[in-house]
């Protein structure tokens, strides 16, 4: 049993926690007092002192004192109620209530609540304008200082949650007010437009700039209009009483016209989920809750201001019909038969396996689910693939080797909670940045060492206690070798190996050549460094190792995943609170797609198509015979198209022709097919090759599933009717399994997870019921709803229970050579996702970073005689791919980075070739050799002058609220004085 401490609040004892805050335990026991820069995802701030209470004779704040045992605190004594009104009073100095005809005027405000709940009739301080503008310079949001409290929310949501460190407050001006960097505009700074900012404000002063002159109904009005209509309201409003009755009717009538629903982010695989708030298909803004389990209030540039794409002119509204040499758009009755007939006629003629389908992971978890089934049930072929072989099939591999499930050992929680984390050929903060965050601020906050390993010093090198950067390729070997000097010393968890791993004595032996000094050689990681990272992750209380496509996309991808697992078995790094595996998954429901079956090899859950037992459950489900062989993945069905063993092709939502390595090979393939399908929400690149291309919905416009990077399923519903014209994904293919003679006649998503709960034990009590809201559930789930959001804490999912250590070789399959002299590394950027299809229809994101770019090292920029903005052309034995350059340290020597973000002349897959991971098949994107050849020595930079990157952020711990305290001005409220 915990120990607990009785407080007296008010006459009444209640039970604390040891330490716990008094402001939280008085929320908890609902003895409430006024509270504004409190906010429980944030903690005490301590700035605005309206939680003033007495605790033991003296006045204090709530929320900056801790419970002791014995303590006596009152609420309600007329000199506290004083204090509180005067710390009102100077509230009401910096804000100007004009709520009727405010844009924040939506129930949330929470200095009118507070206002309105304290019976605060009359303000004894007459409200002050700064001499400061409203600064409306940036993209997505505004800061207005008029009506700033400078309760420091945003700044520490800022510096100790997002960990972006841009926002401060100088309390050592005459007026003090919040600062971008070293005092820029906000559109110059280093801010990420992640808008938590906005998310945490308590008014109206950092706001969206969607909401401005739509929220409400007499919000729209030109500036000395709106001026009048605030003066006018004080001179008819007698008190505050009125004027709050007024501005909540309005408020109301708000309720009528914003619809708020529940999504689940549509980019990366962290998985957050808020409230979308829209008026017609007009989107207002995103609101992050604390309830949401993947994210709490946290946000990034695209799941808060990246939603432009949902109401692009550029959407399809018209299913297509290839006519000779142009589209034809057509009725859906019309395309829907064309393609049945299709399918149907090369089937006849050729057979199943010469048609192939490619799922997306852009599409929940029931439309991968029915795109599978599509393929297995009604085609009668295997041949079903996904994105997750461009990336995170590598991964999966190497922990089904080692541990038996393919997915992250536990939450973000475990990687928060970690005493050291590993993050190895990562982009953490732009490719995952609200679980960077959780990171950043673990290390900054609380202790937690972070080592990371890559090629190119981005943010987290930058913030990292120790950056390697090995040799491209050679992860494996550092990893061995840390692995063999740990064994090697002594240092394994011996207890758990002997417990829960099999196949120690095979791995031991197969470590002997991972010698330090064969790994220092191959790596250029010096011994010592490596021998001190071994020392830190065995004798660390938990360890953490993340790491992402600078991994997979390898031709040794999964054996390098499998090295990572085998490390983290002989440290006992399993099964408890902050170790584990997280290969962390660059789509939204990249996890999800595979998990639900959309895979050549595997029905929903992972269950073999080899296995009999298996295949004859969904046989009889489906009344269907499905073949026992694995189909072909994707990289295997383009050369089938070119060895003309596949004649018709399927792509919902991929652009394949874009993200597929070697694209003149790709889409020369496409060219040979007897009939090509895209669903897509645009005319894509693919699409442009297409024979029919049919319109589908994005996640606002449709209800279902997605599962993140910690297995974790979550609900998104509708917040739009279908733009007229396209349909749900599901809902199509539900129509062309229904022209094909099946009508499975699924009326709502929840009927087709309940299909699939019924046939994967892996979901079996997966139910919409129990997903209601932000409730979610971590696969493995029992048929009682029970789930494991940590993996392993009773072993591992082998039939001895027993995890296995794999055996590895290594052999250098790549590197450069005197002809293609130059590496080119690839990856994401924080604001644009994939090949660019949805953020560059964002205006905002467009302006701040229109185009990729070459990053180019010093060193090689001087050898090659060019300068920021030259014009190079980059050749491989592909192709040839032309950029703009910006010279930067966070490449060195002959390593070039090239951003994913393009589908034009930039585009890296016209460089990368077909070789694969020799066990999945995942293109090595990146093990590419170039030459560059110079076209124009320098130009314009490709770094807008209002990129973040060029900014300078200010780190410090909070809002420095003693600098506050320490001004001339300020004096303690109930002390006299101001």
């Amino acid at each position: 049993m915990n120990e607990h401490t009785v407080v007296t609040i008010n006459g009444k004892e209640f039970l604390a926690e040891p330490g716990q805050n008094l402001l939280q335990l008085m929320n908890e026991a609902e003895e409430q007092v006024p509270q504004i820069c409190y906010n429980e995802s944030l903690g005490p701030i301590q700035t605005c002192d309206t939680c003033i209470v007495q605790v033991d004779g003296e006045l204090t704040r709530a929320c900056g004192t801790s419970v002791k045992a014995g303590m006596k605190v009152q609420t309600k004594l007329p000199h506290v109620h004083k204090a509180q009104k005067e710390s009102l009073d100077r509230i009401l100095e910096k804000h100007e209530l004009y709520c009727t005809v405010c844009d924040y005027n939506n129930g949330s405000c929470e200095i009118h609540n507070t206002m309105a709940e304290f019976g605060l009739e009359h303000q004894s301080r007459p409200f002050q304008p700064t001499s400061y503008e409203k600064d409306d310079s940036g993209s997505f949001y505004r800061y207005d200082p008029d009506q700033c409290i400078l309760c420091g929310r945003c700044v520490e949501v800022c510096q100790d949650v997002q960990v972006n460190e841009t926002l401060t407050i100088d309390w050592d001006r005459k007026e003090p007010r919040v600062i971008w960097d070293n005092d820029v505009p906000i559109d110059e700074s280093s801010c990420v437009n992640c808008g938590q900012c906005s998310t945490v404000c308590p008014c109206n002063a950092m706001m969206e700039k969607g909401m401005e002159g739509d929220a409400g109904f007499l919000t729209d009005t030109e500036p000395g209009l709106l001026k009048s209509m605030i003066n006018l309201t004080k001179k008819v409003e007698t008190g505050y009483g009125p004027l709050f009755a007024v501005s909540d009717t309005e408020a109301a009538m708000r309720e009528e016209v914003i619809q708020k629903e529940k999504t689940v982010c549509t980019y990366c695989g962290v998985g957050c989920s808020f409230d979308v708030w829209t008026k017609g298909r007009e989107i207002l803004k995103v609101e992050p809750s604390a309830e949401s389990p993947a994210n709490g209030i946290s946000t990034c540039i695209k799941g808060k201001f990246g939603w432009d794409y949902v109401n692009s002119e550029e959407r399809l509204q018209k299913p297509l019909i290839r006519r000779g040499d142009h589209f034809e758009e057509v009725e859906w009755d019309e395309a829907i038969a064309h393609v049945a007939d299709r399918m149907t006629e090369i089937k006849e003629e050729k057979g199943a396996d010469h048609l192939a389908f490619i799922s997306s992971s852009k599409a929940t978890n029931e439309e991968s689910y029915v795109m599978q089934k599509l393929a297995r049930q009604v085609i009668g072929t295997n041949n079903v693939d996904n994105c997750s072989r461009y990336c995170q099939a590598p991964a999966t591999k190497g922990l089904f080797r080692t541990v038996g499930y393919g997915g992250d050992s536990g939450s973000i929680d475990d990687i928060a909670a970690s005493k050291l984390v590993l993050t190895i050929g990562s982009n953490t903060a732009e490719s995952h940045p609200v679980l960077a965050s959780r990171i950043k601020r673990s290390q900054k906050l609380f202790g937690q060492k972070l080592f990371v390993f890559d090629l190119r010093k981005h943010e987290m090198a930058k913030r990292a206690d120790r950056f390697y950067q090995p040799k491209t390729g050679t992860d494996l070997v550092w990893l061995s070798a840390v692995a063999k000097y740990i064994l090697d010393q002594g240092w394994e968890d011996k207890s758990f190996l002997e417990e829960w791993v099999n196949d120690f004595d095979a791995y031991r032996e197969s470590l002997e050549p991972f010698t330090m000094a064969y790994a220092s050689e191959l790596t250029g990681i010096p011994e010592q460094e490596l021998k001190d990272v071994a020392k830190e992750i065995a004798h660390s209380e938990s360890v953490a190792i993340c790491w992402a496509m600078g991994v997979t996309q390898h031709m040794l991808g999964s054996d390098t995943s499998t090295a990572i697992s085998n490390l983290l078995l002989i440290t006992g790094n399993y099964g408890k609170p902050g170790t584990g595996a997280y290969p962390l998954r660059g789509h939204n429901n990249v996890q999800g797609c595979s998990d639900f079956g959309s895979m050549p090899n595997f029905f929903p859950g992972y269950e073999a198509t080899s296995d009999d037992d298996v295949r004859a459950r969904y046989e009889k489900a489906w009344d269907a015979t499905i073949p026992k062989e694995p189909g072909m993945d994707n990289h295997e069905m383009i050369e089938a198209i070119h060895n003309d063993e596949l004649s018709m092709m399927y792509v919902m939502g991929e652009d394949t022709g874009v993200v597929d390595s070697n694209i003149n090979y790709v889409t020369a393939a496409f060219e040979k097919l007897d009939l090509f399908i895209v669903q897509d929400l645009f005319l894509t690149k693919t699409a442009e090759y297409a024979d029919v291309v049919l319109p589908a919905s994005p996640s606002l416009e449709k209800e279902g599933t997605f599962t993140n990077t910690e297995r974790r399923i979550q609900r998104l519903y509708q917040s739009f009717e279908p733009l007229k014209g396209t349909k749900p994904d599901w809902q199509i293919i539900q129509l062309i399994a229904k022209e094909l003679g099946r009508d499975w006649n699924y009326q709502h998503p929840s009927e087709i997870m309940h299909e699939a709960a019924g046939l994967a034990p892996l979901f079996a009590g997966v139910h919409y019921d129990r997903l209601e809201g932000y409730k979610s559930l971590q696969w493995p789930v029992a048929e009682d709803g029970s789930d494991q959001p940590l993996l392993f804490t009773e072993g591992f999912p082998f039939e001895d229970k027993k995890a296995k250590l794999y055996p590895l070789t290594y052999e250098l399959m790549y590197d450069t050579d005197e002809e293609y002299d130059l590496h080119v590394n690839n990856g994401r950027l924080l604001e644009h996702f994939h090949e660019g299809n949805m953020t560059y229809k964002s205006e905002g994101i467009r302006r701040k970073t229109p185009n990729a770019f070459v990053e180019v090292s010093q060193e090689l920029a001087k050898e090659r005689g060019i300068e920021e903005g030259a014009e190079v052309k980059l050749i491989s034995e592909s192709g040839e791919a032309t950029g703009t350059v910006t010279v930067t340290d966070r490449v060195r020597g002959n390593e070039l980075f090239l951003p994913l973000n393009d589908n034009g002349k930039s585009a890296i897959n016209y460089l990368t070739d077909n070789r694969v991971d020799k066990d999945t098949d995942t293109p090595a994107y990146k093990e590419i050799a170039v030459k560059m050849k110079v076209l124009k020595k320098k130009g314009k930079s490709p770094i807008p002058h209002n990129n973040h990157r060029r900014g300078n952020p200010v780190p410090q711990k909070g809002v420095k609220v003693q600098e506050k305290w320490k001004r001339e001005d300020y004096i303690f409220p109930g002390k006299g004085g101001r």
